[in-house]
């Protein structure tokens, strides 16, 4: 599975490209975007935010693509604090709701307001993820933000897989944190047993960094 998951969020940024292109010229295929909308919502139910750090396309292609042009510095605390995340949540939907109400009735005027959305917000994450990280846009995504107050349920808590420590391995060298590309302070959560942080993307990075092998998701 983890193979699996690696060849996806290797490839997937190519629908990401393909979708903007094909709903340019074909506008009525806009509402595809829906399954990437509902899904890191729905999956958070069951896996917290993995959609985000495994499956999303834009995902795939910040981390490959982006990445490597980012500046990789910190992503801005203003991104990542509850307030901003969620009056950003409100301010974009509401105006995505009220676009499609105006379009009702016209599959290929719906469907352009699905393709407009996705090129908007794109253009912005390429903006932030090259001025501060390539994830930055991934901190206040709206559908990310969703997942994250799912995430935070203490029922969906309690069943979903975290990343684990093993503590006689670890050394506190903080390379994990170095590496988590939401920004993440994983050491922080080393007393924990568990990153039990609602944003953890469960893509792995902090395993596959750690020098000791001291984490794993479990």
């Amino acid at each position: 599975m983890k193979k699996l998951n690696k060849i996806i969020h290797k490839w997937s940024w190519l629908l990401l490209i393909t979708y903007c292109i094909v709903g340019l010229i074909y506008p009525v295929v806009g509402v595809i975007a829906l399954v990437c909308m509902l899904a890191p919502v729905g999956m958070a139910f069951f896996k917290g935010r993995m959609w985000c750090g495994n499956y999303c396309p834009r995902g795939s292609f910040n981390d490959i693509i982006l990445s490597k042009l980012s500046r990789k510095k910190g992503i801005p605390k203003l991104f990542t604090s509850i307030w901003f995340r969620t009056i950003f949540l409100i301010i974009l939907m509401s105006t995505f709701a009220l676009q499609l109400i105006f379009a009702w009735g016209n599959a290929g005027a719906i469907g352009i307001v699905f393709v407009r959305m996705i090129i908007i917000t794109t253009l912005l994450t390429i903006i932030l993820g090259i001025t501060f990280n390539q994830r930055t846009w991934c901190a206040f995504c709206p559908m990310g933000t969703m997942a994250h107050y799912v995430s935070k349920l203490n029922p969906v808590k309690s069943r979903i897989k975290h990343v684990t420590f093993d503590e006689a391995k670890c050394v506190n060298c903080k390379i994990c944190t170095k590496h988590c590309p939401i920004g993440i302070d994983v050491l922080d959560h080393k007393k924990q047993g568990k990153v039990l942080h609602a944003d953890c993307l469960k893509c792995e990075v902090c395993v596959e960094q750690c020098p000791k092998k001291a984490l794993e998701v479990a």
